[in-house]
């Protein structure tokens, strides 16, 4: 059974028009297609893309009904990965500091330790 999306105010935020992305690639050299952001349906979970297959079977009127509270849903979803990323990345930097911080102290210790051998040699 294929799962065909329903038609609403999110379908182009679930399944984007892929054609816009191909006319653009065609246009622009190599070296700039990597630069285009393409809205793939595999950023959403499973279940949320099972679930707009689900929804696009529905009659209209139910559809309709469906459709601005699922576009939340899906916003909602997005903000939330974006968000897990920013901490994601916040983590990493703070990790990678928390190493340049603890080199840092145990050459300033090094330092210290020197500086004190050379001043009970003296």
């Amino acid at each position: 059974m294929e799962l065909r999306p329903p038609l609403g105010l999110w379908h182009t935020v679930c399944f984007p028009m892929q054609s816009v992305h191909l006319t653009q690639r065609a246009e622009h050299p190599m070296s700039q297609a990597s630069r285009i952001v393409k809205n793939q349906p595999e950023d959403l979970p499973a279940d949320v893309l099972e679930l707009a297959g689900a929804i696009g079977q529905l009659p209209p009127e139910q559809r309709r009904r469906i459709d601005l509270l699922f576009g939340r849903v899906l916003e909602s979803t997005r903000r939330r990965r974006r968000i897990l990323g920013l901490v994601q990345d916040a983590l990493s930097q703070l990790r990678l500091d928390m190493k340049y911080l603890m080199f840092d102290l145990e050459a300033t210790r090094r330092e210290r330790d020197e500086f004190r051998r050379k001043l009970e040699d003296a």
